[in-house]
């Protein structure tokens, strides 16, 4: 009697090709690109503990700063308002910000973030007129953006 060595059979890649173009669809329609511009320098301060805001949809945006190299020589160096892809002055805050409350479906305004996203070289009396604005308004969640520094830069 012969001994038969049994092989294992190969898998199968045929199928292969339809997997990874359903994967690329899948991420090509779920991805979102985000088309700010950004009008104003926006080096964020460190923090050692941070959180991350779970729902984008309940969150508005307000960037402040210095005007970036390619507008500074126009509107200056003085810190400005950036909100979505215009520059505003402190007096348009509350018009914008009730502006996007309204955008949002009803049953989530009342639990809408506004995420200050503050160079960290603008004063805070710019900071404190824009919270005022926002207290004007009663949108008193107010989140403050920041990248993960260590312990140790913060001593520095």
């Amino acid at each position: 009697m012969r001994k038969t060595k049994k092989r294992i059979p190969s898998v199968s890649t045929a199928s292969l090709p339809d997997i990874v173009f359903m994967l690329l669809f899948f991420f090509m329609t779920v991805t979102t690109i985000k088309d700010t511009e950004m009008l104003v320098e926006n080096k964020l301060p460190e923090a050692t503990e941070l959180s991350e805001l779970d729902k984008k949809d309940r969150i508005i945006e307000i960037f402040v700063g210095k005007p970036t190299a390619k507008y500074s020589n126009v509107l200056g160096t003085e810190p400005k308002i950036q909100l979505n892809k215009k520059l505003f002055n402190i007096e348009d805050v509350r018009t914008y910000v009730l502006s996007e409350l309204a955008k949002k479906p009803e049953g989530i305004r009342n639990l809408v973030t506004v995420s200050l996203k503050i160079d960290e070289n603008v004063h805070v009396g710019l900071v404190s007129d824009i919270k005022k604005e926002l207290q004007d308004v009663n949108l008193l969640k107010i989140n403050y953006a920041a990248i993960q520094g260590n312990y140790t830069s913060v001593l520095d």
